[in-house]
C-alpha cells in the first residue's frame, strides 16, 4: 500500500508499506534524520489523498507528484516538496492534515481553535478542491484524523486541559456545516492540537505535552493516554501539565504511538528526556529551541 507523509516542518513524501508509517516506525528502533516528525500520513486511492487546510478547505494532492522515501527507513524529508507550495495555499493559512479519500475510510474528525469539533463523511467526486468544514473568520482548523464510532477524540489547550471524548458522541455532519462545541474554553484558552487515537491505539498511545514561559526553562512530559479519563462533549477536560514557577503556556503537544520525536524550525532533531510522569505532573526540564512532536 502507498501512503503520504506530511512531516512537522510541511515536507510531503510517499512510501510504499503494508500498514501506516506510525506503526512501521515504532518498530523501526532509534534511527532517524532530519524532517523525520511526522505530522500526518493518509493512505493513497486512485492516486489521490486529501490536503485539508486551517481555512477548511480541501485539496486533491496526486502521490506521483511526490518523491518516494526508502520503506525501511529512517526517513528524511529535509529536500522534499512544501505542502503548502504544492497545493497553491497561501499565508496565514497553513497545511493541518492528511485524509483519505476512499469512500469507504471512517468520517473525517475536524478540530479547531475554538474548541469547535466536527465530524465529516468523506466526499469526493474528482474536485481538485472543495470545503470540509466552515471556518469562522476568527477561527482555524488545528488538526484532522479519520475518526469511527469506537475511537477517541483529543483537543489540548494552551492552558493545560486535556479533553478525551468519545467519537459517537459528535454526529457526522454534512461539508458545510461549521460543527459543534467539542472543548469548553475557559478565560483566553485556545485549542493547540486535535487528533484522534483508534480503539487499537489507546493501550500504546501516550500524551506528550511542553510546557514554556519567560521566565523558566521548558518541561516535557510524557504520560499514557489511558490515565486520561473520557468526559462528555462541552466540557472542559482535566489538568494535563503542571506549571512550574515562571511557566503560563503548553506551547506544543502530540498524542500518539511511540517513539515520541521531536524536531527545531530546521527539521532537525531535539533529544528528549524519558519523561514518564503522571497525568497532572510537572515533567522534565528541557532546553534549547523545540518545535514538533511526533
Amino acid at each position: 500500500m502507498e501512503w503520504v507523509i506530511l512531516s512537522a516542518t510541511g515536507r510531503l513524501a510517499r512510501v510504499e508499506l503494508p500498514e501506516s508509517p506510525w506503526h512501521v516506525r515504532a518498530r523501526q528502533g532509534p534511527a532517524r534524520a532530519d524532517h523525520d516528525v511526522i505530522a500526518a500520513t493518509a493512505p493513497v486511492t486512485d492516486g489521490y489523498v486529501g490536503v485539508v487546510a486551517s481555512t477548511g478547505n480541501a485539496y486533491r494532492l496526486a502521490a506521483s507528484d511526490l518523491p518516494d522515501l526508502i520503506p525501511g527507513g529512517p526517513w528524511s524529508l529535509w529536500d522534499c516538496p512544501n505542502a503548502a507550495h504544492t497545493i497553491g495555499l497561501a499565508a496565514p493559512a497553513t497545511v493541518v492534515g492528511l485524509y483519505s479519500l476512499d469512500p469507504e475510510a471512517g468520517p473525517l474528525a475536524i478540530g479547531t481553535a475554538a474548541g469547535v469539533v466536527k465530524r465529516v463523511v468523506p466526499e469526493y467526486k474528482g474536485w481538485e478542491t472543495w470545503e470540509v468544514m466552515g471556518v469562522k473568520p476568527d477561527d482555524a482548523i488545528v488538526g484532522v484524523a479519520h475518526a469511527a464510532d469506537a475511537d477517541d477524540l483529543v483537543f489540548i489547550t494552551g492552558d493545560a486541559q486535556l479533553l478525551r471524548l468519545s467519537a459517537r458522541e459528535v454526529r457526522p455532519q454534512g461539508r458545510p456545516a461549521g460543527g459543534m462545541v467539542g472543548i469548553k474554553l475557559t478565560g483566553d484558552g485556545a485549542v493547540i492540537y486535535f487528533t484522534a487515537v483508534s480503539k487499537a491505539d489507546r493501550e500504546q498511545a501516550v500524551v506528550v505535552t511542553l510546557a514554556q514561559g519567560p521566565d523558566s526553562a521548558a518541561s516535557v512530559k510524557v504520560t499514557a493516554f489511558e490515565e486520561y479519563p473520557a468526559k462528555g462533549r462541552s466540557t472542559t477536560g482535566v489538568r494535563t501539565h503542571r506549571f512550574l514557577k515562571g511557566q503560563d503556556r503548553v506551547g506544543l503537544a502530540w498524542v500518539g504511538i511511540p517513539p515520541v520525536r521531536a524536531c527545531d524550525s530546521t527539521g532537525a532533531p531535539r533529544n528528549l528526556p524519558a519523561a514518564s510522569d503522571r497525568r497532572d505532573g510537572t515533567g522534565a526540564k528541557v532546553y534549547g529551541p523545540f518545535y514538533a512532536f511526533g
